[in-house]
């Protein structure tokens, strides 16, 4: 077979060089499911699924075929590359996934803690945490109070996941949850820390704590003892670089006793596996987050598959409404972590006549006529222009960032952050005339030409820019947002930090691109007054209902759409589903595949460090 004529990428190319060198007789199937399995991991999966494409012809134009699933594993198993759990492979085949040696070892010791700590549950004064939640969440009315629900859980359990859309209180519940955590005998000095994926997430997430804490019914010595700062995960692990070794890790771990993590739903496989790993075994971990909203963009999901199978069972709802109060519903989850995950249902952002959250509803749901009807009505935090053309685009684009522009030649940051944030163009894709890059460069060429500025000229009065680096000398970080403005010393990028604005030369900056318009991804944890969602004209593989639902929800008061019907459909019915099989690691044991055991082969030189 000649490898040289299938359409393989740079690393799958080296990945069957590799191969091939450590077994010069591989077959044909062997490499090629590497090659695919390398493929699957640049799209998300974790892992290659052999039921996706057994018997199929993987390349249309291309004649080669895979075996049917029974063959395919057989000659899989047959290869000294392949190995199961507990092997020393570059591949590992298990319950008919393959995986690379790698991905398989994250997940499976990820499942492992994770099941570990929520199995150790720490000494509790349930008649303190129950006085405090009381007065804690004395302002729901809600029967049940989620809120409640879930700071109880976190207090209760080493292990708490709390999902919910935005507006649903998480933040309020974290803040609340840790005041009640200090109020338990003998917490007082407990070492808390907060962390989020990403700098702007980091800071908006110690922002909204700072901000919370004042108006707590609590002690003043409470208040001082949480936590005001946030770091990035890659910062409070330690990153090295390229390198996928960081500082923290089980024999070097973290000196916490909480860690709270939010926007968890973009945390891939391998970040969360290496944050447990370095998590002491005594810590409790909760994770924040949105199961709706898109994954990571690398591989795994891993907050959506932890809250697959969430439910109190008749002995945890028992509990729960003893100390809570609260009529707690029963329903027996089919996960070991179980009442470990608690959903977060009522929107304090979108009352129940709001269209936004309506359409949230509608999209989740796999609804495409419901969703179709409800942007036909005339709600009004709600419009869709459902024939759109590039010039009326460029055109609505304008008129929608003048406001921006205008408080940029004041030269006042928080003016222009103000506005700036008032309006946000958000896109599926980068490229194209319907992409990030389209849009920034037809935009910015008009703002040049009415601005006089030559259109050479990459800086301006009024350009904004996202950071696509981390620089932590700087201390500016992927997705930060900055805008240029003119001062007494010339042009200057302003952004956003915790004591004001910080001002950089433009020279000193980091990578970064124009940031009229956004990817969807890019958005997460963050929201805007007002949002133009700009979908693609041809059928695109990147829409997803996950990406339809993060993009409309960015929104405080007004959602525009910018999308012809049928990619309307095509985002609604299609779920972003990745290959991976945490969920069914986490399974109740009675619902869990038979595992067989495997011999274990003595591992070649290296290998784990190449795959």
């Amino acid at each position: 077979m000649n490898f040289a004529d299938l359409p393989f990428g740079p690393l799958e190319r080296a990945l069957v060089d590799s191969l091939q060198r450590l077994d010069p007789a591989a077959s044909p199937v062997v490499l090629v499911s590497a090659a695919l399995l390398c493929m699957a991991l640049d799209k998300g999966d974790v892992c290659l699924p052999l039921a996706r494409l057994a018997g199929q012809r993987p390349w249309p134009e291309h004649d080669f075929r895979l075996p049917p699933q029974g063959d395919w594993q057989v000659q899989l198993q047959a290869s000294p590359l392949v190995g199961g759990n507990g092997d020393f492979t570059p591949l590992i085949l298990e319950h008919g996934r393959l995986y690379l040696a790698r991905y398989q070892a994250y997940e499976r010791q990820l499942a492992e803690q994770l099941l570990q700590r929520a199995a150790d549950l720490p000494v509790v004064d349930e008649a303190q945490l129950s006085e405090s939640l009381g007065r804690l969440f004395s302002f729901n009315q809600q029967q049940p109070d989620w809120q409640r629900l879930a700071a109880a859980q976190a207090v209760r359990r080493k292990l708490a996941v709390i999902s919910g859309g935005p507006g649903t209180g998480k933040t309020t519940t974290v803040v609340r949850l840790l005041a009640a955590l200090l109020e338990q005998p003998g917490a007082a000095n407990l070492a808390i820390g907060l962390a989020a994926p990403t700098g702007k997430a980091a800071a908006r997430m110690a922002e909204a704590i700072r901000n919370a804490k004042a108006a707590l019914p609590v002690s003043e010595a409470i208040k001082a003892a949480l936590p005001d700062e946030a770091r990035t995960l890659h910062r409070l692990l330690g990153s090295r670089g390229d390198s996928p070794q960081v500082r923290h890790n089980a024999a070097n771990p973290l000196a916490l006793d909480v860690l709270v993590v939010d926007e968890a739903s973009m945390v891939d496989l391998a970040l969360m596996a290496k944050l447990l790993d370095a998590l002491p075994p005594s810590a409790r971990l909760i994770l924040l987050g949105d199961k709706d909203q898109l994954c990571a963009v690398e591989a795994g999901a891993v907050f959506a598959e932890l809250c697959e199978g969430r439910g109190f069972d008749a002995q945890a709802a028992r509990e729960l409404q003893r100390i809570t109060g609260q009529q707690v519903p029963v329903s027996e989850p089919s996960s070991q972590l179980g009442d470990a995950v608690v959903l977060l249902t009522h929107s304090h952002r979108f009352a129940g006549d709001s269209g936004i959250g309506e359409l949230a509803r509608r999209i989740n749901g796999g609804d495409v006529s419901g969703t179709l009807n409800l942007l036909k009505e005339a709600r009004s935090d709600l419009a869709w222009i459902a024939q759109p053309t590039p010039s009326d685009l460029l055109e609505r684009l304008d008129q929608g960032y003048a406001p921006f522009i205008d408080a940029a030649k004041s030269a006042d940051p928080a003016a222009a952050f103000a506005a700036f944030n008032a309006f946000r163009a958000l896109c599926a894709q980068r490229e194209g005339v319907w992409g990030v890059a389209g849009i920034n460069e037809a935009l910015e060429a008009r703002i040049k030409r009415r601005s006089q500025v030559p259109s050479r000229e990459r800086w301006y009065v009024g350009r904004p820019v996202m950071v696509r680096q981390n620089d932590y000398a700087l201390g500016l970080f992927n997705g930060d947002i900055g805008i240029c403005l003119h001062t007494e010393y010339g042009l200057r990028v302003f952004f956003e930090g915790e004591d004001g604005y910080r001002p950089f030369a433009p020279a000193r900056l980091p990578s970064h691109d124009s940031a009229f318009a956004m990817t969807v991804h890019k958005s997460q944890g963050s929201e805007f007054s007002e949002v133009l969602l700009v979908l693609p004209e041809q059928p695109s593989p990147l829409l997803s209902r996950s990406l339809f639902y993060t993009g409309i929800t960015r929104a405080k008061q007004l959602v525009e759409i910018w999308a012809l019907p049928p990619r309307l459909g095509e985002a609604v019915v299609t779920r972003a589903e990745r290959a991976a099989g945490l969920a069914e690691r986490l399974q109740a044991k009675s619902a869990q595949p038979e595992v067989r055991a495997t011999a274990v082969k003595a591992p070649p030189a290296n290998q784990l460090d190449l795959f």
